[in-house]
């Protein structure tokens, strides 16, 4: 059986929740599903959260990344990432998982 080992989140994405939770005033998680749809048959749906009780905590600084157990095996060594581009700032995934992805980056396939 193959050991898959959960998301890695990387520490420019945990300095950009902090950020976005400091002006908030609040300190949300940030949630990392998956789900059916989206132009390759799967997309990503990145939102701030409130962690739930079977979910995986990925935490650094106080800073908390959730993914849910359905979600948990299309992230296997996937990594979350923030980038800053000319066509705008987004938390992103860089999934190995993934065998195919759409041009808007939210959407893949298995």
């Amino acid at each position: 059986m193959e050991l898959n080992l959960p998301p890695k989140v990387t520490d420019r994405a945990f300095a950009r929740l902090a950020e976005i939770n400091d002006a908030a005033g609040d300190a949300k998680a940030l949630r990392v599903a998956v789900e059916g749809g989206g132009c390759s048959g799967f997309q990503y749906d990145i939102r701030l959260d409130d962690p739930a009780e079977d979910d995986l905590v990925l935490e650094k600084a106080g800073q908390k990344v959730v993914v849910d157990n359905v979600s948990l095996p299309f992230l296997a060594d996937a990594v979350i990432d923030f980038t800053e581009e000319l066509i705008g700032a987004r938390f992103t995934i860089e999934n190995p998982n993934a065998s195919s992805s759409c041009g808007c980056g939210t959407s893949f396939s298995i």
